[in-house]
């Protein structure tokens, strides 16, 4: 049996900017448009609302003049209003050919907000109809508050598709306006209309009010819808719409009767696009494209996915062009770090990995997690410290730093049985906990090594909590060796590199 084609309508550009705060310029809004067209492969875009302001007409005749040059234009469309010649005017001034006109879908809306008779409705409407089709624009029709007038004045809507039914529109768009349906309801509502209209084409439009709007998403396409609306990352009023990447995740996974065009290695690009654009960042378990999502925590996680992918699924990262990781923590298992190694192309001897297990736990209780990029830090950390005796111990120090004052340090430390307390100040903390420490050792009557070298390294990615590794050079009795310290402070790495090289000397 052929599967049953899904129309996709992205309306990021138009219900997605209407999540509070969130503005796409005209540049912004032609890039979306462009990726969502030619590199996802949605089938349409809704980019604006007509008459909103002279940015909005900018941002979609720059759409309009791009998707006419490539022969896409028939697929952007605009939201319009039933007011006379008004819409139509913005409509022709931008360039776009096919308008979404917004009209009454429930009983109560009719009544309370315009005010007016079905049948005074259906004529204002058939008039836009009319004069759009001398325009040469193409009609689609939503139907505002459609669930509630499901729920509430069905004879409502079953009268105004009466009329439709008889008009030169193309689609019939039917919103869950306040996100208020449960999915048996979104079946029940949409498999009524394609029973009873067969000739029409009907788009579901859900919001997310309940966090119901990918089963009712899936209900309605069950139910016989012929296309659905979607937001990247779910942007949208108050909860949002529903979300692009789940959606077609699920339609593809558990809907196999039906296809869509929808290009999945494009959706976590365009996400994250999207997250820059309109400032929104994405929760990190937000499904698909959350940047956890695909992360392995638990070791006996990672450890059956090594054996026989135990913990894999049918929502496999690769395609979405993303790769699964093992995070690496206080629950991590050597399981976990040896996926992290193999990426990296390292492998250690069972003894050393225990070592390195035991320091990534014990890094997880200090911080959240310990990335891959990390990990050749803790390796030479762990690995380079081998079984020093700790015959000097830093025990506690204060390092202070303020607005045009020197930096100062208070250091307390023990050398074999004896502890010593000193302060001073220096250039910069580390030169003022190294200026106290060279204080008690004067007291001792020992000289310090001498510093001929400091280097910082921190992985790559930009985080303000990446482990830092500082490596220090020494010079001491005509030998030169060096120390590293590891911590997420780059002072405090400095400092336990410099209590290694105190236990290192003769």
């Amino acid at each position: 049996m052929a599967r049953r084609y899904i129309e996709i309508m992205d309306t990021t550009l138009r219900d997605g900017e209407q999540t509070s705060g969130v503005s796409f310029s005209a540049s912004e809004k032609l890039a979306l448009a462009q990726l969502l067209l030619t590199e996802v492969k949605v089938d349409r875009v809704e980019v604006a609302s007509a008459r909103v302001s002279a940015g909005e007409l900018e941002a979609v005749q720059q759409i309009t003049q791009w998707a006419a040059k490539v022969g896409l234009l028939d697929k952007v469309e605009v939201l319009t209003f039933v007011d006379g010649q008004a819409s139509l005017d913005w409509m022709l001034a931008s360039g776009a050919k096919v308008m979404n006109l917004l009209t009454k879908g429930s009983l109560n809306h009719l009544t309370h907000q315009l005010k007016k008779t079905p049948q005074e409705h259906f004529a204002d409407i058939q008039q836009v109809i009319c004069q759009a089709g001398k325009q040469e624009i193409q009609v689609n029709v939503y139907l505002e508050d459609w669930s509630n007038g499901m729920r509430n004045s069905p004879e409502y809507i079953f009268q105004y598709l009466d009329f439709l039914q008889t008009q030169p529109i193309k689609r019939v768009l039917l919103p869950d306006t306040l996100g208020i349906l449960i999915p048996s309801e979104a079946y029940r509502f949409v498999q009524q209309l394609v029973s009873r209209y067969p000739t029409l084409h009907f788009d579901f439009h859900a919001h997310n009010d309940y966090d119901l709007s990918i089963a009712n998403v899936m209900e309605a396409i069950r139910a016989g819808a012929h296309g659905v609306h979607l937001t990247v990352n779910g942007l949208g009023e108050r909860a949002g719409n529903a979300p692009m990447a789940s959606a077609i995740a699920v339609l593809r996974d558990f809907m196999p009767d039906v296809k869509m065009g929808v290009v999945e290695k494009s959706l976590y690009q365009v996400s994250k696009i999207v997250e820059t654009f309109s400032g929104l960042r994405i929760p990190d378990n937000k499904p698909v494209v959350g940047d956890n999502v695909f992360t392995q925590t638990a070791g006996i996680h990672a450890d059956g996915d090594k054996k026989n992918n135990l913990y894999f699924n049918t929502l496999l990262p690769e395609r979405f062009g993303r790769k699964r990781s093992y995070a690496l923590g206080k629950t991590s298992g050597k399981a976990n770090i040896e996926n992290n190694l193999r990426e990296l192309g390292i492998q250690l001897s069972d003894a050393d990995l225990k070592k390195v297990t035991q320091r990534v736990i014990e890094l997880g209780d200090q911080k959240e997690v310990v990335t891959r990029e990390d990990l050749p830090y803790v390796i030479s950390d762990v690995l380079n410290t081998n079984a020093i005796a700790s015959r000097v111990e830093i025990l506690n120090y204060v390092l202070t730093h303020s607005k045009d004052l020197k930096p100062s340090a208070t250091l307390r430390m023990r050398i074999a049985e004896e502890q010593f307390e000193e302060n001073a100040q220096g250039d910069g903390q580390y030169d003022a906990f190294m200026n106290a420490l060279k204080k008690i050792y004067a007291r001792m009557k020992l000289t310090l090594p001498e510093l001929t070298d400091y280097a910082v390294r921190i992985p790559t990615g930009g985080r303000t909590d990446a482990l830092c590794e500082t490596i220090i050079t020494w010079k001491h009795k005509n030998r030169e060796f060096k120390t590293r310290g590891l911590d997420s402070d780059q002072t405090v790495s400095a400092i336990k590199a410099t209590q290694k090289m105190l236990n290192t000397l003769d």
